[in-house]
């Protein structure tokens, strides 16, 4: 059997051996690599959606003002928006990869179906 490991130097995370479907595992290793791969894709995709999603919520959002007076002349803003962005930049992937890890949306399922045939996969 083959583990599910990261493709190195992608931010693809493994998932559980366990999330990969039935009829998956038992067609072999073969179709276990085909079917990490579709899943594999799914999380690059569901990054990228994720990522143009948050950068349309933030472009909608407009200013930072959340209506607190800054009437004490402290610079807080600076270093707090600093950080907000850098924790919310890291959102978007972590969704995805949390989605991935608990199975995929289905984009996964219909890649594998659609290849297995031209993979040689017959089981």
């Amino acid at each position: 059997m083959s583990s599910i490991l990261p493709i190195e130097g992608s931010g693809i995370t493994p998932i559980d051996q366990s999330q990969l479907p039935a009829d998956v595992r038992k067609a072999g290793p073969e179709a276990e690599n085909l079917y990490e791969t579709a899943l594999s894709f799914e999380q690059v995709l569901l990054g990228q959606l994720t990522q143009e999603l948050q950068a349309s919520a933030t472009a909608t959002d407009g200013s930072s003002d959340d209506g607190s007076d800054d009437s004490d002349g402290s610079d807080d803003s600076d270093s707090q928006d600093a950080s907000t962005s850098m924790l919310s930049s890291l959102i978007p992937d972590a969704f995805a990869q949390g989605l991935t890890g608990a199975g995929g949306v289905g984009i996964a399922r219909e890649l594998y179906d659609s290849m297995k045939t031209q993979a040689g996969i017959t089981k």
